[in-house]
């Protein structure tokens, strides 16, 4: 969306204006994110401008409302990162920062991970529920028992190819440049089969830590071999991944040291279209999934 084309809702008694997100919103949205005790880095919001776009409500010089949107192709794309102030909460800014994420994204399939008090507000966009997921973290540490994985190893430069497409399949998207970001921001693993890449993890510095995902697999024991060879590189770290109830993975986690600490519910407005058989074992985040 053209800054041009943005709706201007200011009036004397509400001087608040929807902008394009910049650099100069960082900080805002810092103290925002810390507000909700949301466990963002200021490095977190800048790696969210570098592969989305966003909007940023402002009243007199202060950021009182974020959103963002993450395109993955000209067909889906997903929105987060939607915070409204506390003190500003209940006079329809949410709103606004939805509809503005809405008339920027245009028709695509869009994907996002709501709170419970945000489910109300997005569906009636048209938003429907397609399920659940699990958040677990927790310091982690490692086992004295455990031993290499041989058939998990470190991801190379010429895996990307497989990695984007084993990512398509499980996901219906099209996010090669997200995943090449992913990986130069963190280190990834591929499972063999056959001696070529047939399941992926990556894994990068993320608020309290490091956050494992998006793990793609065939498999819920391939998952957890992929996690496990991520988890052996973290030993002592504070780590957070993001699992689809659906993947029947959380007890495993919790066995692990990670507990489950929240949820969120997952909403698709348009129609997703994975192709498998690789399926999306964790996220790379709830905001850009």
């Amino acid at each position: 969306m053209d800054t041009a084309t943005l709706p201007d809702h200011r009036t004397a008694a509400d001087p608040v204006a929807l902008v394009p997100f910049a650099a100069a919103h960082l900080p805002g949205a810092l103290a925002l994110s810390q507000e909700m005790a949301w466990p963002y880095r200021r490095e977190d919001w800048e790696f969210a401008l570098r592969v989305g776009r966003g909007f940023a409500l402002e009243r007199d010089g202060a950021v009182i409302g974020t959103a963002a949107w993450f395109p993955d192709d000209a067909d889906h794309a997903s929105i987060g990162m939607i915070i409204v102030a506390g003190a500003a909460q209940g006079r329809g800014y949410g709103t606004r920062l939805v509809e503005a994420l809405l008339g920027a994204a245009g028709p695509r399939t869009l994907l996002l991970n709501s709170t419970t008090e945000g489910r109300a507000l997005y569906a009636r966009y048209g938003f429907t529920p397609v399920g659940t997921v699990r958040q677990h973290q927790g310091p982690y540490r490692r086992r004295p028992a455990e031993t290499p994985d041989p058939g998990v190893r470190a991801m190379a430069p010429e895996d990307i190819e497989a990695t984007a497409r084993l990512d398509r399949e499980a996901t219906g998207f099209a996010r090669r440049p997200l995943l090449e970001r992913l990986i130069a921001a963190g280190e990834g693993f591929v499972l063999l089969r056959d001696g070529a890449p047939a399941a992926y993890a990556i894994a990068r510095p993320f608020g309290r830590g490091h956050v494992i995902g998006p793990v793609v697999a065939g498999s819920p024991d391939e998952a957890r071999r992929l996690i496990a060879a991520a988890l052996t590189r973290l030993d002592g770290r504070f780590v957070r991944i993001d699992v689809p109830d659906s993947t029947h993975l959380s007890s495993w986690l919790t066995g692990t040291g990670l507990e489950q600490v929240g949820d969120a519910l997952t909403m698709v407005r348009g129609v997703l279209a994975p192709t498998g058989p690789a399926r999306l074992f964790a996220l790379a985040s709830q905001s850009f999934h």
